[in-house]
């Protein structure tokens, strides 16, 4: 499968990162008759401004459940989305839970991914491409830290984004055959505590076990170059 397809389960977090950092940022005033804007400086002897106070920590709500296999502890009211798309080894369901509160954006989406297709990958390549360099790409940012992190055994990633209309703070985790994706879009120019928190409630509930790696397979793989192919792979549900 191209590139380009394996993209399509993140236009749903891609689009929603858009229009948050887009709108994240506020203008500076204007002076009325033109489009220049003048910068208030502050008198001479005047105290130095004070730095910016920490945002208010918005009140969460605990989402999810035993029927979701997670709970998550998100601020504001979470509203709820799903899709699917259809790729040559199966379907993968996508569900999006996401608020705003005080300019910050909270989302959480879950890949349920095709067996076939994660077996047919390394988490290295789930966790890496199709998930924090599809991020960047999509939404023009750089790469300011990354760092692996592990939840309850299962592999994950931690990372920044910034851009010139905000930070995008995320955490990554490859379960089973599904991948979450938490995400705060915020000013990095107000400390908000409520994001580092919101970002680090993720629970799980009796999840699955670890998809293995299919052997590699002779023939070429859906990208074009020697591996397993998304067909024909056997799914395994088995044990770690």
């Amino acid at each position: 499968m191209s590139l380009k397809s394996r993209l399509l389960a993140a236009f749903a977090v891609l689009s929603l990162v858009a229009v948050a950092c887009a709108t994240g940022q506020q203008k500076a005033p204007t002076q009325a008759g033109g489009s220049s804007t003048v910068e208030e400086l502050p008198e001479e002897g005047a105290p130095a401004s004070a730095p910016a106070a920490p945002a208010p920590a918005a009140q969460a709500q605990t989402v999810g459940g035993p029927e979701k296999g997670f709970t998550v502890k998100m601020p504001g009211a979470p509203q709820s989305t799903s899709n699917k798309i259809t790729i040559p080894s199966g379907d993968i369901l996508i569900e999006t839970l996401s608020s705003e509160v005080d300019g910050v954006t909270y989302s959480l989406l879950t890949y349920d991914y095709p067996v076939k297709f994660v077996a047919a990958r390394s988490p290295e390549a789930l966790l890496n491409s199709d998930g924090r360099d599809a991020l960047i790409n999509q939404v023009k940012g750089t790469l300011k830290s990354e760092e692996p992190i592990v939840l309850d055994g299962y592999p994950g990633k931690a990372f920044i984004m910034g851009s010139d209309r905000g930070d995008v703070r995320v955490r990554t985790y490859l379960v089973g055959p599904r991948l979450y994706t938490l995400l705060g879009v915020y000013n990095p120019g107000i400390p908000s505590p409520s994001v580092d928190e919101y970002l680090q409630s993720l629970t799980l509930i009796n999840p699955p076990p670890k998809v293995e790696r299919a052997t590699r397979a002779t023939g070429a793989s859906d990208g074009g170059t020697p591996g397993p192919t998304d067909a024909g792979v056997p799914a395994n549900d088995g044990g770690r």
